[in-house]
């Protein structure tokens, strides 16, 4: 009796919202046209600004003691350290592309045991900066230090 009774009730929801559906207008008003075409830009706009972030890359010795340069740069969806470093200082490299050796001139001597460390939001990656995805907001700290 219970599920006739709740059975009932259901269908007749479904029916009364069936028959609102159905009595809507579909009609837009004149100005609407207007406004698709304005959210449309304004949506464009704003995937234009979400495309081109920034990151902030800083350039220091003896775990930053001493800072050589600091830079705020745009980066766009899916941009890799090495191909950032690249683009904004001047990057020499060893590897393969896979080692730092010397950033704007700036490198170890001969016999000097440092080396280019970096870290990303404090943390140091465990993958190589060419290799490493960036996110907007990104800080990265390029450090000449002894290893």
């Amino acid at each position: 009796m219970l599920w006739n009774k709740w059975t009932k009730w259901l269908v007749s929801l479904l029916l009364v919202g069936s028959l609102l559906t159905a009595c809507g207008t579909n009609e837009e008003p004149e100005d609407a046209t207007n406004n698709q075409t304005q959210n449309s830009e304004t949506e464009d706009s704003n995937e234009a600004e979400e495309e081109t972030e920034e990151i902030t890359i800083t350039i220091s010795k003896n775990e930053g003691e001493e800072t050589i340069d600091e830079k705020t740069v745009s980066i766009e969806e899916d941009a890799i350290l090495m191909d950032v470093m690249e683009e904004n200082f001047d990057v020499e490299t060893e590897f393969e592309g896979a080692f730092v050796a010397s950033i704007d001139g700036v490198g170890p001597e001969e016999d000097e045991d440092i080396a280019w460390m970096y870290s990303v939001n404090g943390t140091p990656p465990n993958v190589g900066a060419d290799e490493y995805e960036l996110e907007p907001g990104d800080e990265v700290v390029f450090d000449l230090q002894p290893f």
